[in-house]
């Protein structure tokens, strides 16, 4: 017997035990999301991760601002959704034959939703699929991760590139100015909600005639 085993530090029962119990819970949330039975477009089916700047919208604001989305890009519309996960699911639960929806994101996670997953990091705005066509979309909605001018400014880009015209866009009441200032959006009366409470105070800010004043 190797006399090294003995500096090889060993984790009590217990302590295995419950590391084990933590990794079947994982598998359990996120490998056994896809069996029956399980929707996996609702909203809190791909955990948080504070880590990526990821905050949920409550599910009656992910349902208002879909709905905005399917009335303002019309009939057989094109919808993006940029860092905005949640209305994507609430489009997607609503089976919608009537518009498409693809979502842009970061967190590869959201690669289980298939062909409409693309991959995108704001810091490299334009670094799109060749099938995304400059102005293809009725309509974005964004919520750009992190509540910095530099951050707007780089999604910006990538919203101004991809939509035809509207912009729905989520983020920081104190982002007001430079929302204006970069993408021509105003504030609307509508508050959107977290499902859990955010220190920073949310608005949404569309250049359109919407349904959310």
């Amino acid at each position: 017997m190797d006399d090294d085993d003995d500096d090889v530090p060993q984790l009590s029962p217990h302590t295995l035990a419950a590391l084990q119990e933590f990794y079947l819970e994982q598998q359990q949330r996120e490998g056994m999301k896809t069996s029956q039975g399980f929707n996996q477009y609702s909203v809190g089916s791909i955990e948080e991760d504070w880590q990526l700047s990821q905050f949920w919208y409550s599910d009656e604001t992910a349902s208002c601002l879909a709905n905005e989305a399917v009335a303002a890009a019309g009939k057989d519309g094109k919808i993006a959704c940029i860092s905005a996960p949640s209305v994507y699911q609430k489009l997607k639960e609503q089976d919608g034959k009537d518009f498409s929806v693809c979502i842009l994101e970061y967190d590869r996670r959201f690669s289980v939703y298939g062909e409409e997953f693309v991959f995108y990091d704001y810091n490299n705005p334009l670094n799109l699929p060749e099938n995304l066509l400059p102005h293809s979309f009725d309509i974005v909605v964004a919520d750009p991760p992190y509540l910095s001018e530099e951050c707007l400014q780089k999604t910006a880009e990538t919203i101004k590139y991809l939509t035809k015209g509207k912009i729905l866009l989520c983020t920081g009441a104190i982002m007001e100015e430079q929302a204006a200032k970069h993408l021509g959006v105003k504030i609307c009366k509508f508050v959107p909600r977290h499902s859990r409470n955010l220190a920073n105070e949310f608005r949404c800010y569309v250049n359109y005639a919407s349904g959310l004043d």
